[in-house]
């Protein structure tokens, strides 16, 4: 009894140790209806794969408890007669191939009713917002609008939004964990994902995909605000100084950490599909800078 609790006090502790760093959970706060269908999702599976795990995580405490050295000549003798048992083998065979097969239809069905390329059905019209990834951050062009921005993402609540992504460089994957659904971002490949945010705050985006040195700070905020608040800010965006074309490109693709967020109130025409059309032509994917300025020539 003392190794039983010795063992149920150090599993405990573990928990909470293992729990201590987990002071925000944004899976478990999403703030729109595709995080929602997310935790739901990954509530249903991890019940359902409770039904397994709890039982056996019993009897491999139990049995051995039971049938130990010690208690074999009082209680617990163990002298099976039997070679097989019917009962047991179901119950072995059966659940698991249960619990499997209504994992398998969850995800087969969520898969394409979360397809992240299907727009979210709405009155509202859907905002595009073009991201591309560099080593290391983010540049978010809002083509509509003719304005840009870096490591900073803003747009309106209750409103669809419709995000093309491609990468510069390597491979990344485009995430804000409270909003649900992340997504690859690959050079010369148009990724998309359709996002809609029901409560305005501050929230956080990131890459979840190991890109190089400067990955654990390739992260960027997210601020949903209020239709008249967007609009303020859109008029604010248009007095920056500041012009995204090729050749400020150049310098926002040099590889670097702690790159300042930026405004910008005009985008290079069809600047997105030149970045994704370069990329194609490549035959690797990081692009050098002679590619870029030789991509300004050609624009000039």
């Amino acid at each position: 009894m003392k190794v039983m609790k010795f063992l149920t006090g150090a599993l405990f502790m573990g928990l909470v140790v293992s729990l201590a760093g987990c002071k925000d959970m944004p899976l478990l706060n999403p703030k729109g209806p595709i995080g929602a269908a997310d935790l739901h999702l990954i509530i249903v599976s991890f019940i359902l794969m409770l039904l397994v795990v709890i039982p056996v995580i019993i009897m491999a405490l139990w049995f051995p408890h039971k049938y130990r050295a010690s208690n074999a000549e009082t209680e617990a003798d163990y002298d099976p007669k039997w070679s097989h048992s019917f009962k047991i083998e179901l119950v072995v065979w059966l659940v698991p191939a249960v619990i499997v097969a209504i994992l398998g239809y969850l995800t087969w069905r969520d898969t394409h009713r979360l397809d992240p390329f299907v727009p979210i059905k709405s009155e509202a019209k859907p905002l595009v917002i073009q991201a591309v990834s560099f080593n290391w951050k983010w540049v978010f062009i809002y083509p509509d609008q003719n304005i840009a921005t870096v490591n900073k993402l803003v747009f309106p609540v209750d409103r669809p939004v419709r995000f093309d992504i491609t990468s510069d460089t390597v491979v990344t994957s485009f995430f804000i964990p409270q909003l649900g659904s992340q997504i690859y971002a690959m050079g010369g490949k148009r990724s998309q994902l359709n996002l809609l945010a029901d409560e305005a705050g501050n929230y956080f985006g990131q890459n979840n995909q190991y890109s190089g040195d400067g990955f654990p700070d390739m992260h960027f905020p997210v601020k949903v605000t209020t239709e008249n608040e967007y609009e303020n800010w859109l008029q604010q965006m248009k007095q920056s100084p500041d012009k995204l074309d090729v050749m400020q490109l150049i310098k926002i693709r040099k590889p670097g950490v702690g790159y300042p967020v930026t405004s910008f109130s005009w985008v290079e025409p069809d600047l997105f599909n030149k970045i994704l059309a370069k990329t194609k032509k490549s035959d690797y994917v990081c692009n050098t800078n002679d590619q870029l300025a030789s991509l300004a020539s050609e624009t000039k």
